[in-house]
């Protein structure tokens, strides 16, 4: 009995094991096949993918335990980077071996441009009635624009000068092409194109600006002094330290004739940031010189005979009035500072001067003021028979001094350079900003 018992006991512990080993083999079978009909699935839908995209018909796909295989031939490298991106995007992918490579085949290669070509060109036929459209509205706009922009009346009464009035022409000349672009974009429904166009006018715009940067300074400067006007024709200037007459403006460069009769060419950027002088604003002009007396003259009859000889000159104002007063203690004496004024209009101030000059050196001279003289005889030891000379002998009797005695001192000079001034101006004609009439700063 004992001996059927245990026997009973091991069978009992035995049928377990034995049921559960009868069923590993049907859960492992449909777990095989599961994974099967996932990996055929995903190998179905890449098919349908890459056949619904066109152009991967010679890639074939196998798909394994969750990895893809692709096998076969692209018409270009860029298919075939990415086919490995868009198979990767499908879901239950574990990783993707990508064993295509680009066909040499030369008519495959061509076969996609030449599709895209006729795709363009049917896409041209389609939207070739609004082109023509747009193209003629655009052309009507700008023709509009070209003809208002012709009109001299307006643009000449609005501008100061020919120069701004080219540049109001410009202007609508450009706001209408600018109008015409938008409107034929519109119609064929292409607005969004003008940011793009928009956009790389500026950054084009804003590197040629970089690279024409003088240009554009000395076009605007032409601008302002078009405007400003800060010297007419024949007027004498003095910019950046040369002197002359004015010739002309012109958009590039301000022109002077020089004293010494030559043409001076000064960038208008240069002139607009330069220190002017015009001497001819003003029709009062004063004139100065120094003139030396003895130590031990009287200074207060000194001067009263220079200011009696100044104000009596018949080129010199009244007002302002001429002024005389003491200048510096120099080695040859103390200085008088002698000044009047002129109408330079009529008389020549380097004329003036001159003869002032002489009449108050006579004047002094007249009145036994003595003018000293820094002239230095240097005697040699030596050197043979010296003649000695009295202080009566080397003392030269003082000029007589007539009313009627007074030098020429007319504005020749200045005629005879507006004469050369006027000629240039006559001979070339072609861009002057320049007006007679024009308000001065």
């Amino acid at each position: 009995m004992t001996f059927f018992r245990i026997l009973f006991l091991a069978l009992a512990l035995c049928l377990p094991f034995s049921a559960a080993a009868q069923d590993d083999g049907p859960n492992g079978t449909i777990t095989a096949q599961n994974d099967a009909q996932t990996d055929a699935a995903m190998a179905t839908r890449i098919r349908e993918i890459l056949e619904e995209l066109g152009g991967y018909e010679d890639v074939t796909v196998t798909v394994s335990e969750g990895i893809v295989t692709l096998r076969g031939t692209t018409t270009s490298i860029t298919e075939v980077t990415e086919l490995s991106q868009l198979v990767n995007r499908v879901e239950g992918i574990v990783a993707v071996k990508n064993e295509v490579v680009e066909t040499s085949d030369i008519v495959r290669r061509l076969n996609p441009a030449v599709e895209r070509f006729r795709n363009r060109v049917e896409q041209l036929i389609v939207v070739l009635p609004l082109l023509l459209i747009a193209g003629a509205v655009f052309a009507v706009i700008v023709s509009i624009g070209f003809i208002i922009a012709r009109w001299q009346n307006p643009w000449d009464r609005m501008a100061p000068n020919a120069f701004i009035a080219n540049l109001y022409r410009a202007i609508v000349r450009l706001v209408f092409i600018v109008v015409g672009i938008v409107i034929a974009l519109d119609i064929m429904n292409a607005t969004a194109l003008l940011s793009t166009i928009l956009g790389a006018a500026g950054i084009i715009g804003l590197a040629v600006g970089f690279a024409v940067r003088d240009t554009v300074e000395n076009f605007i400067a032409s601008v302002m002094l078009s405007i400003r006007q800060p010297f007419g024709p024949n007027d004498v200037v003095e910019i950046n330290g040369d002197q002359g007459k004015v010739i002309r403006l012109t958009s590039r460069a301000t022109i002077i004739l020089s004293f010494d009769g030559n043409h001076i060419r000064i960038p208008n950027a240069t002139v607009f940031k330069s220190r002017i002088v015009n001497y001819s604003i003003n029709p009062e002009m004063r004139f100065m010189f120094k003139l030396a007396v003895d130590f031990m003259a009287d200074l207060g009859e000194a001067k009263r005979i220079a200011t009696e000889a100044i104000t009596e000159l018949p080129f010199t104002l009244a007002t302002p009035a001429p002024a005389v007063w003491l200048g510096e203690v120099t080695d040859s004496g103390i200085e008088l500072v002698v000044t009047g004024w002129i109408d330079q209009t009529s008389t020549s101030l380097l004329l003036a001067r001159g003869e002032a000059l002489r009449r108050v050196k006579s004047g002094l001279l007249a009145a036994g003021i003595d003018i000293p003289n820094t002239t230095y005889t240097i005697h040699m030891a030596g050197s043979g028979e010296q003649t000695s000379h009295t202080d009566e002998e080397m003392k030269r009797p003082p000029p007589t001094v007539e009313v009627s005695d007074l030098a020429e001192v007319k504005e020749t000079t200045a005629v005879e350079l507006e004469a050369m001034v006027n000629a240039e101006r006559n001979q070339d004609q072609t861009e002057d900003l320049l007006r007679e009439n024009a308000q001065k700063e």
